[in-house]
Order: C-alpha cells, then sequence, then structure tokens
C-alpha cells in the first residue's frame, strides 16, 4: 500500500476552491486547479516513496509490470496502468472534443509517426474512453441530438440566420444530416460573422421562456462569457444537454462528442490523451479530424452500478477492458477492498478510511487522500466513516 502525490493540473477554466476543500487547503488557491491526477501517466505521474526513495507511479510499473500490475494485465497493456483516475473541478466549460476508439488511434498515431515531423495531434496509440461520477451538480453536453430534436432547438430561436442550418438538418438523412449540419457550423462559423452573436441573442431571450431548450439557451449564453464569437456556441446546440445530479455517473464511449460545462466529478479514462477539438478552447482543434471520428449516432448512457455481495460497493461497470469504478460507503466492521486484486488506486472523498493488510500493515486516508494497491497488496480491508472510490481494470468484469 503506497500513499500516492497526485498532480494538479492547473488548467484555466478550473475551481480555485474545489480541489483545495477536499484536500483541506486554504481557499482560494492561488491559481485555477482542474484536474487532479492519480495514476501513471507520463503527461503527470503521481509520486510515491518507495524503499525510502522518491519516485513516481510510472517509474515502479515500468520497473517491475508483473508484479505491480500482475501477469493479466501487464501482457494486456504492455506493461502500462491502463487506467487514469482524477478529480475533475470545471468552473468554466470545457473544449468541444471527441476521442478515437483503439483502431482509430493506432492507425492516426503510425501514419503520424511515419511522416517524421514531430509531435501532432495524436499524443499516443490508446483510446480514451472514459466515465465521469457527479460528486456536485454537473452539466454535460454528452453526444448528438437526434436530428428532429435539434431541428426543433434551432427553431426555437425563432432566428432566420440559422435556416441554412435547419435546412442541411430537413434534407439530410439521420445521422448524415447530424454530420452535415456539425460540418457546416463549425467549417463556416467564422466566415459568417453575425451568426454565433445572433444565436447568443436569441438563446437569451429563449433561455427565459419555460420549454424544453430554455436550459440548453441558457447554457450558450454562460458559455458565451467565456469564448465569444466561438462556433463552438452554436455547435453545442446539436448536442444532448443534461445535468448530472450528485451520484450519477455517464459513461463516455469513443466517437461521442462532448463537453463538460461546469462541476465537480470523479473522472476515470483509459490512461490516454488522444483529445480531437473543435471548440470552446485555446488550444490547437481540428475539425476534419474530429468529424471523421465522432459518431453522431452515439448515445452517451448513464451507468446503473450494480451491488457487490457481501460488502456496501457499488460497481460502475463499463464496456471496455482499460477500467472499472467502485464506490463504497465505509460503516461498521472492516470489509474487503474491492476488487481485491489487480492495480488499484483508492481515493477517499470525505470521512476517513483505515486501509489494513493481512500483514497488519496500516495506512490511513482522509478526504482528498490517496494510494495506489499492486496487485501484490492482496486481501486489504477498509474501515472507517467515509467515502472510498477504487479504480481498477475491466479485465475480468461483467459488463451491464
Amino acid at each position: 500500500m503506497d500513499p500516492i502525490r497526485p498532480i494538479i493540473k492547473p488548467y484555466a477554466w478550473g475551481s480555485r476552491e474545489a480541489l483545495a476543500r477536499l484536500r483541506g487547503r486554504s481557499v482560494p488557491s492561488a491559481g485555477p486547479e482542474a484536474e487532479l491526477w492519480m495514476g501513471a501517466h507520463p503527461a503527470g505521474p503521481a509520486g510515491l516513496t518507495r524503499d525510502g526513495r522518491a519516485t513516481t507511479l510510472h517509474e515502479v510499473v515500468a520497473a517491475a509490470p508483473e508484479r505491480e500490475l500482475g501477469g493479466a494485465c501487464a501482457r494486456r497493456f504492455g506493461g502500462r496502468l491502463p487506467f487514469l483516475l482524477k478529480v475533475l473541478a470545471a468552473e468554466q466549460p470545457l473544449s468541444v472534443q471527441v476521442h478515437p476508439d483503439r483502431e482509430q488511434a493506432r492507425t492516426a498515431f503510425a501514419a503520424q509517426l511515419a511522416t517524421g515531423t514531430g509531435p501532432g495531434t495524436y499524443a499516443d496509440d490508446w483510446p480514451k474512453p472514459e466515465l465521469l461520477y457527479a460528486l456536485t451538480r454537473f452539466e454535460v453536453l454528452a453526444g448528438s441530438r437526434d436530428r428532429d430534436e435539434a431541428v426543433a432547438v434551432f427553431d426555437g430561436l425563432g432566428l432566420a440566420d440559422v435556416r441554412p442550418l435547419t435546412d442541411v438538418l430537413r434534407a439530410g438523412d439521420g445521422a448524415t444530416a447530424l454530420t452535415d449540419a456539425l460540418r457546416t457550423v463549425l467549417e463556416t462559423g467564422h466566415d459568417r460573422a453575425g451568426l454565433v452573436p445572433a444565436v447568443v441573442a436569441a438563446s437569451r431571450r429563449q433561455a427565459r421562456v419555460p420549454g424544453p431548450y430554455a436550459a440548453a439557451y441558457d447554457a450558450v449564453v454562460r458559455m458565451a462569457e467565456h469564448h465569444p464569437g466561438d462556433p463552438g456556441l452554436v455547435a453545442s446546440l446539436l448536442m444532448r444537454y443534461q445535468v448530472l445530479e450528485p451520484g450519477t455517473a455517464l459513461f463516455m464511449p469513443a466517437g461521442g462528442l462532448h463537453a463538460y460545462l461546469n462541476g465537480v466529478g470523479v473522472e476515470l479514462m483509459a490512461a490516454s490523451d488522444n483529445v480531437l477539438r473543435a471548440g470552446l478552447t485555446t488550444k490547437e482543434v481540428n475539425i476534419p479530424e474530429l468529424l471523421r471520428v465522432t459518431d453522431p449516432a452515439m448515445r452517451v448512457p448513464v451507468v446503473r452500478p450494480s451491488g457487490v455481495p457481501g460488502s456496501r460497493t457499488r460497481a460502475y461497470a463499463c464496456p471496455v477492458e482499460e477500467f472499472a469504478l467502485y464506490r463504497t460507503e465505509l460503516g461498521g466492521p472492516p470489509k474487503p477492498v474491492v476488487p481485491s486484486s489487480g492495480p488499484r488506486i483508492v481515493l477517499c472523498v470525505d470521512g476517513s478510511a483505515l486501509l489494513r493488510g493481512p500483514e497488519g500493515d496500516e495506512l490511513s486516508l482522509g478526504p482528498g487522500a490517496s494510494c495506489f494497491l499492486s496487485d501484490s497488496d492482496r486481501d486489504v480491508t477498509a474501515q472507517g466513516d467515509g467515502t472510498l472510490f477504487v479504480a481498477g481494470t475491466g479485465l475480468g468484469v461483467a459488463h451491464r
């Protein structure tokens, strides 16, 4: 059992309160704190101390992958920890983005390496599906609307400027129409200088009128405060707006167009940094590649947890091998940490927990503290009054 020192990513959209409060530091923080990384990803490996020496989780896993990950995991994922656990604290909207599947990532990354021109759009050859568990009320744009609903949203603006867009939607067929509409917005939005401000102004008016799309219109107005003139504001109305209440989890598969707008949540993903962006960002955008990878028919499911027999643990299994998430509400006598084997990262989000190994070794976790359990850390129990999240692999998990 190794306490780990997470990495804080200070992206501009982050909160100056959420992560500081979680970890018991003074509020506000000196600058925005967007993500708390707990994993072995080379772009932000968590620190730990092993045998009296300060090192990183990345180095520990690389030195002895079978011991740390277990043989099955080490073989399946080439000796890499396949998941990255985060706490996401969004005070401003994240970019409109999509992630590739495994074959898309492999093919595109290999082609990129073959050019010999250095870093490109793809950071690695891994997919990046992800799971978001809402700790607070969390606003998201997740997946595309169906064609008829998208037409209704734009018609509801009462705006002649969007008629070319609704014509594209009406003329197309299902998912093809949505792709064509998204292309129309993203590729011509900057050229049609009046479109974005007109949509924002109309959204401001319609947000005051009770109706099924008032919240989506209001989100456009609030996003425009941070990204004025961005075509992503118009594109957001092609996406499904929803609010995740605390305790709700959402699985974002490859190809699902999305943007996280506001809230604090636990995020678990495959250990990749492949992000294709199209708007609401100051980072590089790649509209042709995003359009190629996006699946407009993708529906983004809410994950229904299942109970783990003999424990107070709920499992959030997703249809991927790289990860699965478990949440345990502690109380009463010690209970086994679930899962019991493989590489695991344990995060305490409130209260306290005492982890105990079979040899009597102990580790206390308070709010915001985390640790790494290697495959050799078997039969670990937890006791206390806290809430634990445990990230493990999806190997051998019955996907729901």
